[in-house]
């Protein structure tokens, strides 16, 4: 059987279409992927239910924001609705009792930290480096991530000298799309020029690059891959726009098939690098091709894998583990999934 025949067996997708070419495309790069292991993971960001995993129950890696739900930017695909679900901490000593809290109390193995931007795309952390600081010295176990948003190169050395672990930024292609999605008069430059001042640091740099974001079509897609392999960074995230958080008519939800392109392109691009499938995608089946499509393509890991995710592995016979944190970082707590029976050749 091949590839597209083993994904038409799948009772998880039988109501599924696929693009005979791109699982062809894939297929063909096997061999490139043999072996390689993906990871499935289930951070406590949002409530998580699957048939085939189980989701962390505990606060082990919660969300902070640092400005709540408030958003200067309020880019047209997000609305500033992605940090809802983020734990509150405006202020310093509220993120140093909280964190101290869920370890006394709870599984805490890392957090992220995160936050609304402001118009300049930025997002003021200084303040809280000093609590970083302490939770370090106190829990030296204890994994952090930080949105980084737009910054220099001094900003992202003090970041670095915090204790902070991992740095995640958009890196966006186009400056049409940073002009009239994020409302922002700052050019592509300046976005590559952050990737470079935190690769410049200790940190291990995860940048995200948004499938869609120009109102649902491929644009500056190309260029961001392309910026992100001129650089030594430790990991790339794919997140795909999810229309539902824009107003209504403004963005169309991406073809699968085009998603599915750009996890070939970046893993063809990427090959020694972990790239990742993020926590933002559409729902439904939409959701469940798509994470078809990036084990297919090799991708190293999707947060909040569909259904049937684990069945796709199974059936190309790549390996799987699931860990409780977020899918940019490692907390070192990893649970071997023990595979199906894989469809017979």
């Amino acid at each position: 059987m091949n590839w597209l025949e083993r994904l038409a067996a799948l009772e998880e997708l039988e109501e599924a279409r696929f693009d005979p070419d791109l699982v062809a495309a894939c297929e063909r790069a096997a061999p490139a992927i043999a072996g390689r292991e993906i990871r499935f993971s289930t951070p406590t960001f949002k409530t998580y239910s699957s048939c085939e995993l189980s989701g962390c129950g505990k606060n082990s890696f919660p969300a902070f924001s640092v400005t709540a739900a408030g958003c200067a930017l309020m880019c047209d695909h997000c609305q500033a609705r992605i940090l809802e679900p983020m734990i509150p901490a405006t202020n310093p000593e509220m993120l140093d009792r909280k964190v101290r809290e869920l370890v006394a109390s709870q599984d805490l193995r890392g957090f992220l930290l995160s936050g609304g931007s402001t118009r300049r795309n930025e997002i003021r952390y200084e303040r809280y480096y000093p609590v970083i600081e302490r939770l370090k010295r106190d829990f030296p176990c204890l994994k952090i991530a930080i949105h980084s948003a737009l910054l220099d190169a001094p900003r992202a050395r003090s970041m670095a000298a915090a204790g902070v672990d991992t740095a995640m930024m958009d890196v966006i292609g186009s400056d049409e799309t940073i002009r009239e999605v994020y409302h922002l008069e700052r050019p592509v430059e300046d976005f590559e020029a952050t990737l470079a001042a935190l690769c410049a640091t200790k940190m291990e740099v995860v940048p995200h690059i948004v499938i869609g974001l120009h109102y649902g079509r491929i644009l500056g897609e190309p260029n961001a891959l392309e910026i992100v392999s001129r650089h030594t960074i430790h990991s790339l995230v794919l997140v795909v726009v999810m229309p539902f958080y824009a107003r209504p008519a403004t963005f169309a939800t991406p073809e699968t098939a085009a998603v599915g392109r750009v996890f070939l392109e970046a893993r063809k691009r990427l090959p020694e690098r972990q790239v990742l499938l993020g926590c933002a995608r559409p729902p439904g089946l939409h959701r469940r091709v798509t994470d078809a499509y990036a084990v297919i393509a090799g991708l190293d890991g999707i947060a909040f894998p569909a259904d049937g995710t684990l069945a796709v592995a199974s059936a190309i016979g790549r390996p799987a583990v699931q860990e409780h944190s977020c899918c940019s970082i490692r907390t070192g707590h990893t649970i071997r999934l023990h595979p199906r029976a894989s469809i017979s050749a």
